[in-house]
């Protein structure tokens, strides 16, 4: 039985989930590099939009991982991105009409967004409320010039 060559959307998914795993655990030990943060955030919106459910799912399991090596709370990052999905991106594009607007926008939201969502979190659970450094500006200059190549 032969392998159609026109599938190879799964095949490239799951490398790409590989590659993913192995920067993750690099962006652990090496803090210069970007967690990919607003990358999957734009990524998981695109693939809600399409309703492709399968990179839907593939994205969420990337997800997990990056909270898993920076111990946020598990699917913390899936509901969160969901719920921006569902409540603030249509205002964002309703109202914005350039397209750098709405990256910039995307990206503030994936890093500043999800920091204020989990200090809310710890506040409601009584968690330790996570730390806020100066590499985040780093990140969100890095990962809006990513996002604007997507």
């Amino acid at each position: 039985m032969q392998r159609s060559i026109t599938h190879k959307k799964p095949i490239e998914l799951f490398t790409a989930i590989a590659f993913f795993v192995l920067y993750s655990s690099l962006c652990s030990i090496y803090p210069i590099l970007p967690p990919m943060l607003a990358v999957l955030f734009v990524l998981f919106t695109n693939a809600l939009t399409r309703e492709d459910y399968f990179s839907v799912l593939l994205i969420s399991l990337c997800l997990v991982v990056f909270e898993a090596n920076n111990g946020y709370i598990l699917f913390s990052t899936i509901i969160y991105f969901y719920f921006i999905y569902k409540v603030i991106i249509p205002k964002i594009r309703q109202n914005f009409s350039c397209f750098s607007c709405i990256i910039i926008a995307n990206v503030f939201l994936a890093y500043i967004g999800y920091f204020l969502f989990l200090t809310l979190i710890s506040s409601i659970f009584l968690l330790e409320a996570p730390q806020l450094n100066y590499y985040i500006v780093y990140y969100i200059v890095i990962e809006f010039l990513v996002v604007s190549l997507i």
